[in-house]
């Protein structure tokens, strides 16, 4: 009898701004020898420029920029890939998993301060740091039902990514 090959899977590094995704994203899918895609590449012009008005973005913001994100899930389904997305409801998550039900998602966490630091300390970011604190009440964790798993971020990006490759499926 032959074992049925798994599928690489699709993995959604998600968490608030300035919790590393980008950097465990991509350092991740090189480990992993699958693509990366940077949500931000995702957004509109017009929520790139709310946000670094300082405004948070709207559900209504948010629908067309995480269906792209879906449509590169659903694009990758079967194959493998690691995208990173705040992800940061639930119905968001939801949105993203209907492009791929078998999603994973990888949440990056930290203590605000430490987030908040590392927030002001990035240059040449849309973000301000002064909208972290609207994505904290945002943030839903991952509940029992969601595919995914979580990781700190309290350490350097190696330690990081060793710590995510111990948690995502493979």
């Amino acid at each position: 009898m032959t074992a049925t090959p798994v599928e690489p899977p699709v993995i959604v590094v998600m968490g608030v701004s300035g919790s590393g995704k980008s950097t465990v994203g991509t350092l991740l899918a090189e480990r992993l020898g699958l693509p990366y895609a940077e949500a931000d590449d995702f957004h509109p012009a017009a929520n790139v420029a709310k946000m670094a008005a300082g405004r948070p973005l709207d559900d209504e913001d948010r629908w067309p920029w995480l269906d792209a994100i879906a449509g590169w899930i659903a694009g990758r389904a079967g194959k493998g890939g690691v995208v990173s997305c705040s992800a940061l409801r639930r119905r968001y998550r939801d949105r993203l998993r209907a492009a791929d039900p078998d999603l994973f998602f990888l949440h990056l966490t930290a203590a605000p301060e430490l987030i908040a630091d590392r927030l002001t300390r990035r240059a040449q970011h849309f973000m301000p740091a002064g909208l972290l604190g609207s994505q904290l009440e945002t943030l839903e964790a991952l509940q029992d039902d969601e595919r995914g798993g979580v990781v700190l971020v309290d350490g350097g990006a190696e330690a990081v990514v060793a710590r995510a490759l111990e948690v995502v499926p493979r």
